[in-house]
């Protein structure tokens, strides 16, 4: 067993803003690995995170990002259940990391229910098409249907994506380890992407 020293549990703290004796907890059940530890925490936290998603969050943030002066522009609205957490650095800064993601990404939904289910079906129909076409054999293809719609979800629902700085973790990830980390409910409420000379629906 590895000793824990306070150096140990001092970085894992300030790595999390988790308690000292979560810190010690986590890294005796990682045996002294800082990864393992962090990623023991990770999981405490969603479950922490799942716990406070019930509550009303209406304050918040507005947040506007031009990209390439001005040929991306992103208004992203997120709140949180205070004033207080709103103003904060550490709120702030996860808007601004959202507004940077759907700058790059361009998503087209926030959460998995936004998603009409003729979007998905007609995903199905176009990967069932492709199968078929490459002379896939009927028991594989729903499969490779499946597939096809996971590959679709994780590209267009923002809190599936993968970040942009980091992918070892999706935006919802991200988005647990700031509600514990302020310890508030957050919501991504919606967004706005518009892109120099991209047509829209309406045109």
């Amino acid at each position: 067993m590895a000793t824990i020293t306070t150096e140990m549990i001092k970085k894992l703290r300030e790595a999390t803003s988790a308690g000292i004796l979560d810190c010690r907890k986590a890294l005796e059940s990682a045996d002294g690995d800082f990864d393992k530890a962090l990623d023991f925490l990770r999981e405490k936290g969603l479950a922490t995170a799942a716990k406070r998603a019930a509550r009303q969050a209406s304050e918040g943030v507005i947040d506007v990002y031009s990209h390439g002066n001005g040929r991306v522009v992103v208004m992203v609205e997120v709140n949180c259940e205070t004033d207080f957490v709103g103003r904060s650095e550490k709120f702030r800064e996860f808007a601004h990391e959202v507004a940077l993601q759907i700058a790059a990404t361009a998503p087209q939904f926030i959460r998995e229910e936004d998603v009409q289910q003729s979007v998905l079906d007609h995903e199905a129909e176009i990967a069932t098409a492709k199968a078929r076409e490459e002379g896939k054999k009927d028991a594989i293809i729903p499969k490779i249907v499946e597939g096809a719609v996971a590959k679709f979800k994780d590209e267009f629902i923002l809190l599936r994506q993968k970040y942009i700085r980091d992918d070892s973790k999706t935006i919802q990830d991200l988005m647990n380890e700031t509600i514990v980390s302020t310890g508030e409910n957050i919501v991504i409420r919606r967004f706005a992407r518009w892109a120099l000379g991209e047509s829209t629906n309406e045109e």
